[in-house]
């Protein structure tokens, strides 16, 4: 009978998982470039449950059927789709249109450098003429860091990347697109680095300067995903009532007295009090 308290509990974990991310999603729908962070579930593995030595059937266990113990997250995954353009006009954001990333160059702490992708193609440029992103990163261009000339009175970004400076050719933007993007591994909420087995193709898109991609989260289906989940979790609450209520009556007005004259109710409840204080330690805080 215990078991239904921890078939409860996988559910009541499982939506608490899935807020985690709704909130998360919501949090960054106003992120330039976000790509937005869908969960599937998954059931443990059916058991098949007997009658053991039924005394209606000689003694002899007895199939009865099967049995789910609970419900587990699958599996977490980034939606790929285009986000909406906003134009800005501001000469250094740049918005892709199709597939591929940014690719900008990271230096750690220890004076590390990274290589990291992204769809955020909101820059600007230093007083030495590099183009880098917020958190200064700088974007990569065929022949390494991009940077422009400081005296240019126009800069001028073309659908395929090519960078003009008051018509004269300085680099291209190097756009890397990936064959698959299960083998991208995401840092922070809007950088992705590769992993072993990744591999590098050219993409099919268009660069439009002057606009940023929009994160692709629909704020109306996430709040409405939001309020089920809220919703089943509290389902969860009251199963696990209902299975209190079962155990105490149990415990307290059925089987006190075995056959042989023997009180089994104090055994008996402390296990469940076992089981309870177990199941209590596993619910999130």
């Amino acid at each position: 009978m215990t078991r239904g308290l921890y078939t409860a509990y996988t559910g009541m974990y499982n939506e608490q998982k899935r807020l985690d991310i709704i909130s998360n999603n919501l949090a960054n729908s106003a992120t330039i470039g976000y790509k937005e962070e869908q969960v599937t579930s998954q059931a443990f593995k059916e058991m098949l449950t007997y009658k053991i030595r039924d005394r209606s059937n000689g003694f002899v266990d007895e199939p009865i059927g099967k049995m789910s113990l609970g419900v587990k997250i699958g599996e977490t995954y980034t939606n790929w789709d285009q986000g909406s353009l906003r134009q800005t006009e501001n000469t250094y954001d740049i918005a892709i249109q199709g597939s591929g990333f940014f690719t900008v160059r990271a230096t750690n702490a220890k004076g590390e450098d990274k290589t990291y992708y992204t769809r955020n193609g909101c820059f600007t440029a230093t007083r030495d003429g590099f183009i880098v992103d917020s958190d200064g990163n700088h974007l990569q261009g065929e022949g390494g860091d991009l940077q422009v000339p400081t005296d240019a009175a126009k800069i001028v970004i073309d659908r395929d990347g090519a960078v003009y400076a008051d018509n004269v050719y300085v680099d291209t933007i190097q756009i890397t697109d990936f064959e698959d993007y299960n083998y991208l591994k995401q840092h922070g909420d809007n950088f992705w680095e590769t992993v072993d087995g990744a591999t590098a193709i050219k993409g099919t898109y268009s660069l439009e300067q002057g606009y940023t991609e929009q994160s692709n989260v629909n704020v109306i289906d996430q709040m409405v995903d939001m309020i089920t989940i809220t919703r089943a979790y509290e389902a969860g609450q009251k199963m696990i009532q209902t299975q209190d209520s079962l155990l105490n009556h149990s415990v307290n007005d059925v089987g006190k007295v075995d056959n042989h004259g023997l009180d089994v109710s104090v055994t008996y409840h402390k296990r469940i009090n076992k089981n309870l204080e177990l199941f209590g330690r596993l619910l999130p805080a």
